[in-house]
């Protein structure tokens, strides 16, 4: 099948280091490196490194309204702004931060081991144990929630509420973790190349399955209808909308020999950006199912996407360090 081209439209840079994570502050692209540093690109091209985990490596990225948060090996969470400002948040002597999830108004919250912690907006800080490592964690799009992934299913947490803690479970080891904008159903991704799923009003099971590899990149639409996924020689895209996907059949969007390893909903559109294990980029219209190439097919991994706020401009950088931006018309 011929797929047209938005090649020319995107501009790609050497960044150096494999990327672990991006977004976007405001009109600034934000690059999260396993080097430690953090690349900053802003609207005129410019280009500028700051170290925010020298010596060590950037393993988890967040945004919180315009700061990129990091979470790195040397067990430190930083904060890096537009204008390159550098401030350390959390020190946790070298314990590894294993996840971070970040809201806008400046709370977070990171995992080590077993060990959950969180911190709200105006600075309280509580912790939570759960029975095994947690390996997700997602803030509710409403409330100050917290949902974690961990073997044998997920918990709820209410950080400032005490016994404020509602225990999802389902068998197996649990990966990442979303909410739905919703808020009626949590979603996590499996060892067992599954995804599961829970819908809140009822606790109702919800088994979605036969990827051929692990899913470890989730994104829904801006109409929380779809959820697409990775972990496929396609995105795979589960229908929301009503009672949840149960009994309903995917899309399958963007099949190609490679696995889809990076998904990225735009903003206001029904469109959706994919990065695949070969290196290539698509850009597909649920609407129609057509496509455009945004990046071709070469020998690295499409490690992090993320479309700006308005939708005109799609980041994205791989495991090799290669690194771009797409324009559109």
């Amino acid at each position: 099948m011929t797929v047209d081209s938005l090649l020319d439209r995107v501009a790609s840079f050497d960044v150096g280091a494999h990327v672990t994570g991006l977004g976007w502050l405001g009109d600034v692209a934000a690059f999260a490196l396993g080097d430690g540093g953090v690349i900053l690109l802003d609207p005129s091209g410019d280009r500028r490194r700051v170290e925010a985990h020298p010596d060590a490596g950037a393993l988890v990225a967040a945004i919180s309204g315009e700061r990129l948060i990091t979470g790195g090996d040397d067990g430190r969470i930083v904060s890096t702004d537009a204008n390159g400002n550098v401030e350390t948040l959390v020190d946790e002597k070298g314990r590894w931060i294993v996840a971070l999830a970040a809201r806008p108004d400046g709370a977070l919250a990171w995992s080590l081991g077993k060990d959950v912690k969180a911190r709200d907006n105006r600075g309280q800080e509580t912790s939570f144990s759960v029975g095994s490592t947690a390996q997700g964690l997602a803030f509710a799009p409403k409330g100050y929630r917290l949902a974690i992934s961990h073997y044998n299913g997920a918990t709820l947490w209410y950080p400032a509420v005490e016994k404020g803690v509602e225990t999802l479970q389902w068998k197996g080891a649990h990966l990442d973790v979303t909410f739905s904008p919703d808020n009626l159903y949590v979603v996590t991704s499996m060892q067992e190349n599954t995804l599961h799923g829970w819908r809140l009003k009822d606790g109702k099971d919800m088994r979605m399955a036969g990827y051929p590899a692990k899913t470890r990149s989730f994104a829904w639409s801006h109409d929380g209808d779809w959820l697409a996924t990775s972990g496929a020689d396609a995105a795979i895209v589960w229908p929301f909308a009503k009672d949840g996907p149960m009994g309903k059949a995917p899309r399958e969007c963007g099949v190609r020999s490679a696995v889809v390893t990076r998904v990225a909903f735009h903003p206001g559109a029904l469109v959706l950006a994919a990065g695949y294990a070969d290196g290539a980029i698509l850009m597909i219209r649920l609407t129609d199912a057509a496509e455009l190439l945004v990046r071709s097919p070469d020998t690295s991994v499409v490690s992090a996407l993320a479309w700006d706020a308005k939708g005109s401009k799609l980041a994205f950088g791989t495991d090799n360090g290669n690194a771009g931006i797409l324009t559109l018309p």
